[in-house]
């Protein structure tokens, strides 16, 4: 912290140390957003230690110093990190609206504005990666897998609040989550929010034609 050189001595000592505590921690994030961003874009295979670490800030004594396991173990908090971004994208339209069907209407458009703005290049945060470690990394598999669960119920929750039974609750959330993921990946090769923006209008159809089928 600014001033802490003219603080006795007690005084400069913690605040070195609070000093040191941030810049590790800062460099651990730097190391784990940049990984996560990276995998996103090109996937665990095409994303090098090296360029990792430069694009950081950081170099390959602390990756390895945070993560002792290297890349790998890098990799499956960088999966972490995106689920949670994405999860906080998905919340925000699944509060938009009550209505369930609305309310997944708004996450295919939350979708479409984020990819936009990324100019196409920010799609799922995990997709890439969980394609081409499939049946080769357990652990990336896993962690992969664990997010596209953690969006699901995201989903499931909301249709349970609104009544939705429990089975049916889960397989729509499904539904919902996987349809969105095709239909990102279609906006993504068309450079188009309209596969997001379609699939949304759909998908609050059919969430409408449960709520509406008679009990």
């Amino acid at each position: 912290m600014p001033g802490t050189a003219e603080a006795s001595g007690a005084g400069a000592g913690a605040g070195a140390g609070a000093g040191a505590t941030k810049t590790a921690e800062g460099t651990r994030d730097r190391l784990v957003r940049t990984a996560s961003r990276l995998m996103q874009r090109g996937g665990y295979e095409n994303t090098p230690v090296k360029q990792l670490v430069r694009e950081a800030g950081a170099t390959l004594g602390s990756l390895y110093h945070f993560f002792p396991g290297g890349k790998q173990e890098l990799a499956v908090a960088a999966i972490h990190y995106g689920d949670e971004e994405f999860t906080e994208l998905i919340r925000a339209g699944l509060h938009a609206h009550a209505d369930p069907a609305r309310a997944v209407e708004a996450v295919a458009a939350l979708l479409a504005d984020a990819l936009a703005a990324s100019d196409w290049r920010d799609g799922c945060p995990v997709t890439t990666t969980a394609l081409e470690t499939v049946g080769r990394i357990p652990e990336l598999q896993t962690a992969c897998a664990g997010a596209f669960a953690h969006w699901q119920e995201l989903v499931a929750a909301k249709l349970l609040a609104s009544g939705h039974p429990e089975p049916e609750a889960r397989d729509l959330a499904a539904t919902v989550i996987n349809t969105l993921e095709g239909a990102e990946t279609s906006a993504q090769v068309t450079r188009s929010r309209t596969p997001l923006l379609v699939a949304g209008r759909h998908l609050a159809r059919l969430v409408t034609s449960y709520a509406n089928e008679p009990s």
